[in-house]
């Protein structure tokens, strides 16, 4: 293997077989403390900053940025380094998304690349030359897309330790499966197979075949497959969760933010606040923007003021996140800023194969009204990602107490990365850990109260009746 990008992280040295071996590198293990200021990629009369442009090779991630006066390339980079087709259109959100932003390190270098303010630090390393074996026109042939899907699994995937699918025996059959005639079904049906049984909902494979949208995703908990089998599907169970959330808090009810947030008093002593989502508050279409992200934390912190205005003398508050499914980590991180007088470290973040220490991701208090009394996190199988952030972030407050059942076990932010036919597959390639350096992925978080939130006889009523058990419990508290 001549050209073969694999990295050897040992301690806070990167060692590259097959690279140039004149790169200078960042020898920080946690480089966001030395890092410049926060900088557009592309200025604002459209060409990029000429301090960034050059080509970058990522830490941890298998990307490499070419970068010129015009605009970013990013390739996919393994065993083989392509450029992805994207002539179908982004698949995902964060298939949507490239890097925006940079913060350069000492000597320019290394660098830090995000993708939103705030975002994940992603180092990267500058390079003299896009490296020889990297390619505009990937193979697109059943064995050439059946590699890089396997390379990305054995390179990115962070949690073999906590899941199947047992890594060498899958891939040896989906290596067996592969014949140059195979058509593009069979070629989905192998890869499928290797993921099948994977219980992670960050990690899935989606793509057209033969003109038809195909998905594979595995971890959904038991409530969502459940309801989403039931008459009327999940779409009829939500309704009728936020008609019986409405109701049950009569005038104080405020169903808001783009039907993601509910929020009101019980009997007029506990707060009660819903959460759905973490984000998409605001019907902007342009996701990842600045102006869409101003745009989704000004609506957020306006529902928040207004709540926690309302919720001023309350014996307790009630945070439901029984129904969350995820998004946007720094309103998670704001959310939790809304208990809490001071500082804390609330998580931390660290890629599989980047040599870096893990990020302390650190909890602000809001500017805006806060509650810091006793507080009840509602939680079921269904709260993931985002949701299940916010709970680990609350759970580090000693005002905070976790009810229900445990969440989903799904925390990492989906690496997504295109085969060579344009098949997404996004994989977990970053752990969050509890402070103490505790992971629960897989696992979930399990509540300190254990309680029914959406039995499987009555899973509309059933909630609001859960709801009022924790306020019963919380005014006596």
């Amino acid at each position: 293997m001549i050209t073969r990008l694999k990295c050897v992280l040992l301690g806070a040295s990167l060692f590259v077989s097959g690279c140039a071996a004149n790169v200078p590198m960042a020898q920080t293990a946690s480089p966001w403390i030395d890092a410049g200021e926060l900088r557009e990629i592309q200025m604002a009369g459209g060409a990029t900053d000429p301090v960034v442009r050059g080509v970058w090779r990522s830490r941890g991630y298998g990307r490499l940025l070419r970068i010129d006066e015009d605009g970013v390339d990013q390739f996919e980079m393994g065993d083989s380094c392509y450029l992805p087709p994207q002539a179908d259109g982004a698949k995902t959100e964060m298939d949507s998304v490239g890097y925006r932003f940079f913060r350069m390190m000492p000597g320019g270098q290394a660098a830090i690349f995000q993708l939103l303010r705030g975002d994940t630090n992603v180092v990267f390393d500058r390079l003299d030359a896009l490296p020889e074996n990297c390619t505009e026109h990937p193979a697109s042939d059943p064995r050439s897309v059946a590699d890089a899907f396997l390379d990305i699994f054995e390179t990115h995937y962070a949690f073999f330790d906590r899941r199947p699918p047992g890594h060498e025996e899958r891939a040896r059959r989906v290596r067996e499966a592969m014949h140059p005639d195979m058509s593009e079904a069979e070629l989905w049906d192998a890869l499928a197979a290797y993921m099948d049984g994977l219980s992670d909902s960050h990690t899935k494979l989606i793509g057209q075949v033969d003109g038809e949208r195909r998905r594979v995703q595995d971890g959904q908990g038991v409530t969502l497959p459940r309801m989403r089998n039931a008459e009327g599907g999940e779409m009829q169970w939500l309704i009728g969760l936020l008609e019986q959330s409405v109701a049950g808090l009569g005038d104080t009810a405020h169903h808001t933010g783009n039907d993601r947030i509910i929020w009101g008093l019980i009997d007029g002593r506990v707060g009660y606040l819903q959460v759905f989502q973490m984000g998409g508050f605001t019907d902007r279409e342009d996701f990842g923007s600045d102006a869409w992200a101003e745009a989704e934390m000004a609506e957020f912190n306006r529902i928040m003021d207004e709540a926690f205005r309302a919720f001023e003398g309350a014996d307790a508050v009630i945070l439901d996140l029984s129904n969350n499914r995820g998004g946007w980590d720094r309103v998670a991180k704001a959310l939790a800023g809304r208990f809490t007088d001071e500082a804390y470290t609330g998580f931390t973040t660290q890629a599989h194969g980047s040599g870096l220490d893990p990020f302390p991701n650190r909890i602000e208090p809001s500017d805006g009204p806060r509650f810091t009394g006793r507080v009840f996190v509602l939680t079921s199988d269904v709260t993931v990602s985002g949701g299940e952030i916010a709970t680990l972030v609350l759970r580090q407050n000693p005002n905070v107490t976790q009810i229900g059942k445990r969440t989903r076990g799904a925390f990492s932010t989906p690496l997504a990365k295109r085969l060579p036919n344009g098949w997404l597959l996004e994989v977990s390639n970053e752990v969050f850990a509890a402070p103490d350096g505790t992971v629960y992925e897989e696992m979930g978080l399990t509540p300190q109260i254990e309680m029914e939130v959406y039995p499987a006889d009555d899973p509309v009523s059933g909630h609001w009746r859960a709801v009022e058990s924790v306020a019963e419990l919380a005014s006596g508290s």
